[in-house]
């Protein structure tokens, strides 16, 4: 099984970057959550001069067996109608992109449609969907370290071009369903409180999907009894080849000590997942906002995280990471162009 070496950010620096920014030109603490996101990126790069050259977005995509049950209001040709759509520049995404700078890698995963014709859209497809996890594991071991390794490789590539700041999104009809099983399993929150309505879905439609995956839980639990301890195995029965290639591009991206911004309920689903195999990859996060879609907060809760933006988004795609960007840029800026005390000749009052 793949692994990585992901070790706690060193916090030697943490009292040379505190004495920076107390000497800012500015009252102490003034700058708030700046302040605080200031130091993480100093943290995590060990440097006074943060930067976040040439972000990157992975827009990663796969179908799910699971969504066969009826569990999402949207059919699954969504997913490969969006992703061309992706290509032409005419999604969420790709204004959020445009609009931060952002190198968009559109790759597929997973999605049950022959993509390799379209051009601008990678070509990594492990298969044509996912199994239907009702019935039994998701993925088998081989197609889950496959995924992992996707998204490890991708996040090298970004890296080799010098990105030190990294985003992800999804797109998965049906991918509300492994998130909300996740939450339950490691969070230990009632399954009925972790299901919402994905991209849609009426009372009788929630109730459904709560029926069926409720049934699947149960099934996970009889097989997880017969098999060894293994902390992967939730990932491989519940997960999409999308959420297991975010997993494995989140963890390659703390290992080269990159900043990732964490997008919404899927995108922190999948970052409590690989903070239970990894926990020091948590300190490379930066969670971006807390989503419309129930349990959201509940789950950056659990995780003691603390969103940037609140503005009830649910689109996916990895749009209000892309959001928060700005604010990140604020606090590397703040850290690089602000002077201090001294130099702008100002009587430091504290």
């Amino acid at each position: 099984m793949q692994t990585f070496n992901i070790q706690p950010v060193d916090n030697a620096l943490l009292e040379s970057i505190q004495q920076k920014i107390d000497n800012l030109n500015k009252p102490k603490g003034s700058l708030g959550r700046l302040e605080e996101l200031a130091m993480q990126l100093c943290l995590v790069q060990q440097t006074l001069t943060p930067r976040l050259d040439h972000p990157c977005h992975l827009l990663l995509g796969a179908d799910h067996g699971i969504e066969r049950e009826g569990v999402s209001v949207s059919p699954r040709d969504v997913t490969w109608q969006q992703m061309v759509n992706f290509t032409h520049g005419g999604g969420g995404v790709n204004m959020f992109c445009r609009q931060h700078g952002f190198h968009l890698r559109i790759v597929d995963v997973g999605v049950d449609h022959d993509l390799s014709h379209v051009e601008g859209i990678i070509d990594r497809k492990i298969a044509p969907g996912t199994n239907n996890f009702l019935h039994g594991p998701a993925m088998t071991a081989g197609e889950y370290e496959q995924a992992l390794l996707t998204g490890a490789d991708l996040v090298d590539s970004c890296r080799q071009e010098g990105c030190r700041i990294l985003s992800i999104g999804e797109m998965g009809i049906g991918n509300t369903s492994p998130s909300s099983i996740w939450m339950h399993l490691y969070c230990h929150i009632p399954l009925e409180e972790c299901i919402g309505a994905g991209a849609g879905l009426d009372n009788a439609g929630i109730r459904h999907k709560y029926a069926v995956l409720k049934e699947a839980v149960q099934t996970y639990k009889a097989y997880e009894a017969r098999e060894p301890y293994n902390p992967h195995l939730p990932l491989r029965y519940f997960g999409g080849y999308e959420m297991t290639a975010a997993i494995g591009a989140m963890l390659r991206a703390a290992e080269h000590h990159l900043i990732i911004l964490i997008d919404g309920f899927i995108m922190t689903a999948c970052a409590l997942a690989a903070t239970r195999l990894y926990p020091a990859a948590q300190d490379y996060m930066v969670f971006a906002h807390c989503g419309d879609e129930s349990g959201h907060g509940r789950m950056l809760s659990f995780m003691g995280a603390r969103p940037l933006l609140n503005l009830g988004l649910r689109l996916g795609e990895g749009t209000g990471a892309l959001c928060a960007f700005p604010i990140v840029d604020s606090a590397a800026r703040m850290m690089n162009e602000m002077n201090n005390f001294k130099d702008a000749e100002i009587t430091k009052y504290f």
